[in-house]
């Protein structure tokens, strides 16, 4: 089963410490050797992306930065993991790493089983 991992936060907080990068880095190489990280990747601030949106049957295109946001996504991994209790403990690792490295972050990252092709009903 493959999930995907969402940090979320506010944007007001600043770029991360470089030891928390680090350690990400770290966790992410451990992730690697096991076998289980699909992909990793942090996201750079919403000033630089735009969001299209379909509202009253019409599209229109947002630039960036998304001021009525609370939280805005940071980064996600993705895990090929047999459980959905070892998804919640690579999350939970990795949400520890901002305790110990960024302990004033607030923010939280959302856990969710990918919806694949073999998903698919017959």
């Amino acid at each position: 089963m493959k999930f995907m991992t969402i940090v979320k936060s506010s944007e007001q907080a600043g770029p991360p410490p470089m030891a928390l990068m680090q350690a990400i880095g770290q966790l992410g190489e451990e992730a690697v050797k096991a076998g289980v990280l699909v992909e990793m990747g942090g996201l750079l601030p919403s000033a630089k992306g735009f969001r299209v949106r379909i509202e009253k049957g019409k599209l229109s295109v947002i630039d960036g930065p998304f001021a009525e946001a609370k939280e805005v996504i940071g980064g996600y991994a993705v895990y090929d993991l047999p459980s959905r209790t070892e998804a919640l403990d690579w999350c939970r690792r990795f949400m520890e790493l901002h305790l110990t490295h960024w302990p004033q972050f607030e923010g939280e990252s959302e856990v969710r089983q990918i919806f694949g092709p073999g998903d698919m009903p017959g």
